[in-house]
């Protein structure tokens, strides 16, 4: 049995929660987080307003799910150039980030 990969999720509330500020954030997570070694999934997106079910969590304006084949790969990931990048340029937009890693 190989090891298990790593899922990723975070949820991103911006300050600026209009659809261009929404739409300019995801086109930086795609320019920055996208094809980092050991990525087997990579998906970034503006929550889905019409989703009003009381299960719903509504306290953010983008999701990103990466799933690594590894931890090593995600511990890698964290410290690339590229992520300290994303982070530098985009941490003044967002109000709260959360994490989620888990097993996959």
């Amino acid at each position: 049995m190989s090891a298990p990969g790593l899922a990723h999720v975070v949820f991103f509330t911006l300050k600026d929660q209009s659809p261009a500020s929404v739409k300019s954030f995801i086109a930086a997570c795609d320019k920055y987080l996208t094809d980092h070694p050991g990525t087997v999934h990579y998906s970034a997106g503006a929550r889905e307003p019409s989703y009003q079910r009381p299960v719903n969590d509504q306290d953010f304006d983008v999701a990103l799910v990466a799933v690594f084949d590894s931890k090593e790969s995600h511990d890698q990931y964290q410290v690339a150039p590229r992520h300290k990048e994303f982070i530098a340029e985009q941490s003044p937009n967002w109000s709260k980030v959360r994490v989620f890693d888990a097993l996959a």
